[in-house]
């Protein structure tokens, strides 16, 4: 009876999901966690195209976000402050013109998750508002197009950023984004899909979720939805008009699958979230 028991149980622990040996809850079903990873203070939104008198809200919400699938879990963009910036006594950390309550660190474990335990890492591209955390899942398999590795390798680092930030990757399992969608776990659920022109390889993030429905993450193919209704775009973006088909592909994109937009940077859509450790399933 024990030599029984014991083969049970040593056949058992192949039974345990890919998420749970790699020291993640397991899950039977795709989650979308949303953390708080700060707010951008905007004085004048003339970079993008706006006016005050045009906008409901100045300031920018920053949302990181993370999947978690029977496979494995997947980090979307991680922050504006590096946790590493916190006061180590608690309290508040600023950078510049943003300010954060919470480490992203705090608010992954209050959900049961780790950095080190992460599968994959993508950013929706290579901005300092989207990066600031990468070296914390350097140990997870980074998802990027070549064009933005370039930018944070290249001879000069993203504006506002520093390599300390992220230059852990450089050495991280790295699987380079081909031009078109990637389906991060083979079933269709989660697909980075590209969106190019706020910058040369930005991406969007498609999720379907059984309860809620699909959810398409923005990145910054918006910041505001007042570019949407009076159709308009940042000063600054790489190619405005690969930004204009970018919008009209994802939109097309949006139509056709009933996906919602969540503009991670809309303060207001952004402070109705649930955020973790509930998820949205």
């Amino acid at each position: 009876m024990r030599t029984l028991l014991t083969l049970i149980l040593a056949a058992s622990a192949f039974l345990v999901p890919a998420a749970a040996s790699a020291g993640n809850p397991p899950v039977k079903s795709v989650r979308l966690y949303v953390f708080d990873c700060g707010r951008l203070h905007v004085e004048d939104p003339g970079r993008f195209n706006l006016k005050k008198e045009e906008m409901k809200n100045l300031d920018m919400s920053v949302g990181c976000f993370m999947i978690a699938h029977p496979k494995g879990t997947l980090l979307w963009d991680v922050g504006v402050i590096p946790d590493k910036n916190f006061p180590a006594g608690g309290g508040p950390a600023t950078k510049l013109y943003a300010t954060s309550d919470k480490t992203l660190k705090s608010q992954l474990a209050a959900a049961g998750y780790q950095p080190e335990s992460a599968t994959y890492l993508a950013l929706s591209h290579a901005h300092w508002d989207h990066l600031a955390n990468a070296n914390e899942f350097a140990k997870a398999t980074w998802l990027v197009r070549t064009v933005e590795r370039n930018i944070l390798f290249g001879p000069t680092p993203p504006e506002r950023s520093t390599p300390d930030e992220y230059d852990a990757l450089k050495s991280s399992k790295t699987i380079t984004l081909p031009e078109g969608d990637y389906d991060v776990f083979g079933d269709g659920s989660v697909v980075i899909k590209p969106a190019y022109g706020h910058t040369p390889g930005h991406s969007v993030l498609s999720v379907k979720l059984a309860k809620t429905g699909p959810v398409l993450l923005s990145g910054d193919l918006y910041h505001y939805p007042e570019e949407i209704t009076l159709d308009r775009y940042p000063t600054f973006e790489f190619n405005k008009e690969q930004t204009r088909q970018a919008r009209a592909n994802i939109q097309a994109f949006m139509e056709q699958t009933g996906a919602k937009l969540w503009i991670q940077h809309d303060l207001a859509a952004f402070e109705k979230l649930k955020k973790a450790p509930g998820y949205y399933e």
